[in-house]
């Protein structure tokens, strides 16, 4: 049987105290919610903390707010309250898109949107999300709160800007009119890890020309957008041919490596088939929001 080592356990009560209990316990903490990667890699004791600092009753961390052209979501939100919610469903179907296909109903109901972030897996889905909606990740620790773009958050992969004694608290989106975003995977079976999966988000302007479009690959070794394809879409207005350019030229700015999840060939053909299927659902949900 694996088993952790050693380890000791202290709950928060509040964020102010769980910033105080790990700038008290230093390297050795680690922040506990879901558990979903940490608890496993402790088991195989590839992670070894000393303290375990449990954030499960900072309720004021789990929210759901629309405030003005922002949607605020707190970093303890599980899965399934995000997959759940009308308001994420009608602003952002990126989000319910994702939510589908990411583990199991056991993994969303515990696991957290700070956790996904936080653990920064190259294969992990939200991340890309939150890229490609140009969300902000607000983060307290004994300095006061900073709020950074997700390419700031995002250092690489398994690591974010979040340091030792802070902690993510917030998710900021900016809600935007005329705005449509899908997001589609392929895995080897339901509830794995990405073999490749696309992102994309549109907003159109009055006259139905595109005004900011994201787009992002996941698995594939990119990190945030790819403004090189966004720029082929900007200031027109949305057509196949635009969609199958792009894709071109997100396919040959990812760098897929070649795994049991399949060879690079394979993998930069699903980057660009999954693309513009993406640009194509989240054109088609733009316009509906314009004509709503």
């Amino acid at each position: 049987m694996q088993i952790p080592a050693q380890f000791d356990y202290v709950r928060a009560s509040t964020v102010d105290d769980a910033v105080t209990l790990l700038d008290r316990h230093g390297p050795d903490a680690r922040v506990v919610a879901g558990g979903h990667s940490l608890l496993p890699m402790m088991k195989l004791r590839l992670a070894r903390p000393e303290w375990l600092v449990d954030i499960n009753d900072l309720y004021e961390l789990d929210f759901i707010l629309r405030d003005g052209d922002t949607l605020r979501v707190g970093a303890l939100t599980r899965h399934t309250a995000l997959l759940e919610s009308q308001e994420i469903a009608r602003l952002f179907p990126i989000v319910g898109d994702a939510e589908k296909v990411i583990a199991d109903p056991t993994v969303r109901n515990r696991g957290t949107i700070g956790g996904s972030l936080c653990q920064g897996d190259p294969a992990e889905d939200l991340s890309t999300v939150c890229d490609v909606l140009r969300a902000q990740a607000v983060i307290r620790g004994p300095g006061g709160e900073r709020t950074l773009t997700m390419g700031e958050f995002h250092r690489g992969p398994y690591e974010s800007a979040v340091a030792q004694n802070e902690l993510l608290c917030e998710v900021r989106i900016p809600i935007r009119p005329r705005s449509g975003s899908a997001y589609e995977k392929v895995e080897r079976r339901v509830g794995d890890w990405a073999v490749v999966a696309a992102g994309a988000s549109i907003s159109l302007a009055e006259d139905g020309t595109i005004a900011d479009v994201g787009i992002g690959l996941t698995a594939v070794g990119l990190d945030g957008t790819i403004p090189q394809a966004e720029a082929v879409l900007l200031g027109k207005r949305p057509a196949e041919d635009l969609f199958v350019e792009a894709a071109r030229i997100a396919a040959a700015a990812c760098d897929p490596v070649a795994d049991q999840r399949g060879p690079v060939d394979y993998k930069r053909h699903l980057a660009d088939e999954l693309t513009r299927r993406v640009l194509r659902r989240a054109a088609a949900r733009a316009a509906e929001a314009q004509e709503g």
